[in-house]
């Protein structure tokens, strides 16, 4: 299988800086009264596992109703702007290599989508192929860096640009009353990650995915589709179904790519939260230091879905104490309930 790698790697967030203090006290005035329990609810603001996050308007705006239309407008405008932020730090002024394109995005829809946008921001030729990806929600960086790699070797080792790009903060719905809704607002921040990917010379090649859908687990996360906008769906235990599911999942990649459990010495993991974290540690049974790079990314941004993971890899890939030979694993769970698993080999 030809040798495909990461060429560069870029991230970029809005200007609004927020703590969950500030969060709290929108969620406070938002809900008031109506939520019986609210008091108790508002615990998940507690915690110091997310200090700060990134969101694309001010706490005030979202204090206000908006609709769906006005919020996917924010959405689109948002997430134009930061991928093409994030690219043009990944492309490092080599834009007339890119030769295909896939972007991966969950939190509101465009039409033509954004890879049609983003490709004429870039000057990237109009012949570019273009894969945009929706609906895989906090796996998406995963599957996405997958597929771009897949693309590349398809092309004889073209460089392909592949971008997550998530604004979760305009999904927030004033009139959604519901628990998960509120959890919601305490986890999920904004933010793009980009990375380019080609079968020139590298450091960190690009291994098979491994994608595993789970059966009768569509109640465990997703969108609904409202009047208002798009409805978070939370359901089930997710840190147990890891800890339950994860290990068989394990077993099977490893054995697909024919190494064992010993030689994985890094974990690149979707923050989705802390207690998940602290579950991928009991299933790969690695030490709590490996997902390091994780915690950071979830205390300072929160949950990015799609992008989060590729801020984690930004870090892991840039860290001068990072292990210079081996295996490292890239892991992130999304709707349908799914896993994606990517390997990743570190050159000596």
């Amino acid at each position: 299988m030809m040798s495909v790698g990461i060429q560069g790697i870029g991230t970029a967030v809005p200007e609004h800086v927020v703590d969950q203090q500030m969060v709290r006290a929108t969620v406070e005035r938002v809900f008031g009264n109506r939520v019986p329990d609210l008091s108790r609810l508002l615990s998940v603001f507690e915690h110091d596992h997310i200090q700060t996050r990134r969101f694309v308007r001010e706490p005030a705006w979202y204090a206000q109703d908006h609709g769906f239309a006005e919020s996917n407008r924010v959405y689109a405008e948002s997430a134009c702007m930061l991928a093409e932020r994030a690219a043009r730090v990944a492309c490092a002024g080599r834009e007339h290599d890119i030769a295909a394109v896939v972007v991966v995005s969950t939190t509101g829809i465009m039409t033509p989508s954004l890879d049609a946008t983003l490709i004429q921001r870039l000057g990237l030729s109009p012949h570019t192929v273009r894969v945009p990806v929706f609906g895989l929600g906090c796996a998406g960086g995963v599957a996405g860096l997958a597929r771009a790699a897949d693309i590349s070797r398809s092309m004889n080792g073209a460089a392909v640009l592949m971008v997550a790009v998530e604004i979760c903060s305009v999904t927030f719905r004033q009139s959604d009353v519901r628990t998960s809704n509120i959890v919601a607002s305490s986890i999920f921040g904004d933010g793009a990650a980009a990375v380019v990917v080609s079968a020139a010379p590298h450091q960190v090649s690009i291994g098979n995915g491994i994608s595993t859908l789970f059966a009768d687990t569509h109640d465990i996360m997703g969108w609904d589709v409202l009047d208002d906008g798009l409805s978070v769906r939370f359901s089930r235990d997710i840190p147990s179904f890891v800890r339950s599911n994860i290990p068989d999942v394990l077993v099977h990649a490893y054995s697909t790519w024919n190494i064992d459990a010993r030689d994985v010495s890094a974990v690149i993991a979707h923050p989705g939260g802390a207690k998940v974290l602290d579950a991928y540690a009991e299933a790969t049974s690695l030490p709590t230091n490996t997902f390091a790079h994780a915690r950071d990314t979830l205390r300072t941004h929160g949950n990015m879905s799609s992008a989060s993971v590729l801020f984690v890899l930004d870090a892991w890939y840039n860290d001068p104490q990072r292990t210079h030979s081996g295996h490292a694993l890239m892991a992130a769970l999304g709707p349908g309930f799914s896993s994606e698993l990517l390997l990743l080999t570190i050159s000596p």
